[in-house]
């Protein structure tokens, strides 16, 4: 299976560790990522994911396959800007969000608008909006899209 993991480009070390770990169980269970290819919870989550020989497909916002982190296996350059957030959701089956800014809220709106299962670790909360199954853990993250799908 593919799973989408999102989230911020600028992270604490344990964002980034949390990133690295569900990437590693992902990788693990054989299950692709993808992910917007550039740094923080993106390069993390490649990282743990290559860590086992997981799969990562990296979607650019950009032209230039170049910008994508030293972890993704296959690069695409969408010149898309934001508007490849679609594309991040789209090609997962389910969806991990990792803390996140603005364009983690977007993805996760899409997500849900999707139907796609949505676990969140330490990332938005929004009152009134339905969908994302809040967890503690990585493994926990990853056990929930699992049984989700």
């Amino acid at each position: 299976m593919r799973v989408s993991v999102i989230g911020g480009s600028s992270v604490t070390d344990e964002q980034y560790r949390q990133a690295r770990t569900v990437g590693r169980l992902l990788g693990e269970q054989g299950h692709d990522v993808v992910c917007g290819g550039l740094t923080g919870v993106m390069e993390a989550v490649c990282k743990g994911a290559g860590e086992t020989g997981g799969h990562t497909i990296g979607i650019l916002p950009g032209e230039h396959r170049a910008a994508a982190n030293d972890y993704v296996d296959t690069v695409i350059a969408t010149g898309m800007g934001n508007a490849r957030n679609v594309l991040v959701v789209l090609n997962g089956a389910a969806v991990v969000a990792v803390d996140g800014g603005a364009g983690t809220l977007s993805e996760i709106g899409h997500a849900l608008d999707m139907g796609r299962p949505v676990a969140g670790l330490g990332t938005h909360a929004v009152e009134g909006v339905d969908g994302i199954e809040h967890v503690e853990t990585a493994a926990e993250a990853v056990e929930y899209v699992e049984k989700a799908v």
